[in-house]
């Protein structure tokens, strides 16, 4: 071989359409893993490349929990980085009038998913430059056009594996739409006459913990300092569901066991805990656009 041509050859290997744009695959559904349908969506993406990484979000989404597969998306995506294309199917009304799309969003992630509310958040935190429905005569797993009931499998792995793997560009997934998709309403934080607002759209499922979405800067309206006292009463569907007094701490040990607190989590949103015991099974909280919190200084 001539030495001029191996560079030459290892420049059109790196510059190849796949290798040049092949990103990570993330999945998100709430199948969990009791039978083979995440496999078979693994399957797919791994037939459109056998080169691509596939990830797993989340499996978990309680069925048909729309608005905590929103918060799920939200609470990783900024981790990875620009390119990843995220699969989210949380999809109780498969087979109805709703649109299948891909969302390009202002820091360069895709996000395949019913346009149902599942990007209520990603909207919000990332923004959203670009909208395209997917053109299912061209993005459809060859031979599944008599399935109606599995677009996970059939429309969204194979689509976002297609986008990831760089077998094709955002645009040709199919028709651009407007830059906009379906929001799920729910309480803002906001702070006025000494009492902010908020609210609960997670649990830490594993210690229940109740996270809110009253982030640093609207926590300051109150001038907290650490040991403060605060006031927290927490509503469902406006309807009072818990009212009582709570230290704010920077860890659990702040108090004694089994007594309440509150202090800011890992994406610094102020949350509420029992030290070693579950604040929400204890006190019947649960998370979702319909739960509220309300609190102020003591």
């Amino acid at each position: 071989m001539k030495p001029f041509l191996l560079p030459l050859i290892i420049l059109c290997f790196y510059f190849t359409p796949l290798n040049a744009q092949q990103k990570a695959l993330v999945l998100q559904t709430d199948f969990g893993l009791k039978d083979g349908a995440v496999s078979a969506m693994k399957g797919v993406a791994f037939g459109v490349s056998p080169e691509l990484k596939i990830f797993d979000l989340t499996h978990e989404i309680p069925a048909y929990n729309i608005w905590e597969a929103a918060y799920r998306l939200q609470q990783t995506a900024a981790y990875w980085p620009a390119g990843t294309v995220f699969v989210s199917v949380v999809d109780p009304g498969v087979g109805s009038a709703r649109k299948s799309v891909v969302a390009q969003t202002k820091t360069g992630h895709f996000f395949v998913t019913p346009d149902n509310g599942t990007l209520t958040l990603i909207a919000e935190n990332m923004g959203i430059s670009a909208v395209r429905e997917i053109d299912e005569q061209r993005n459809r797993l060859p031979g599944s056009s008599r399935s109606y009931t599995f677009h996970g499998r059939d429309v969204y792995a194979y689509t976002g594996a297609r986008l990831a793997a760089g077998v094709m560009p955002f645009d040709s997934v199919g028709p651009l739409l407007p830059a906009e998709v379906l929001r799920i309403p729910y309480q803002q934080a906001t702070a006025a006459n000494g009492v902010i607002k908020g609210n609960i759209p997670i649990l830490d499922v594993q210690y229940g913990n109740v996270w809110t979405n009253i982030d640093e800067n609207t926590l300051k309206a109150l001038r907290l300092g650490y040991g403060d006292r605060l006031r927290v009463r927490i509503l469902h569907n406006n309807k009072p569901v818990y009212s009582g007094e709570m230290p704010y701490v920077t860890t659990f040990a702040g108090v004694k066991e089994g007594q309440p607190l509150a202090y800011q989590n890992s994406l610094m949103n102020l949350s509420f805990a029992l030290n070693m015991d579950n604040f929400a099974a204890r006190h019947k909280i649960a998370s979702g656009p319909e739960w509220t919190v309300e609190i102020s200084k003591r």
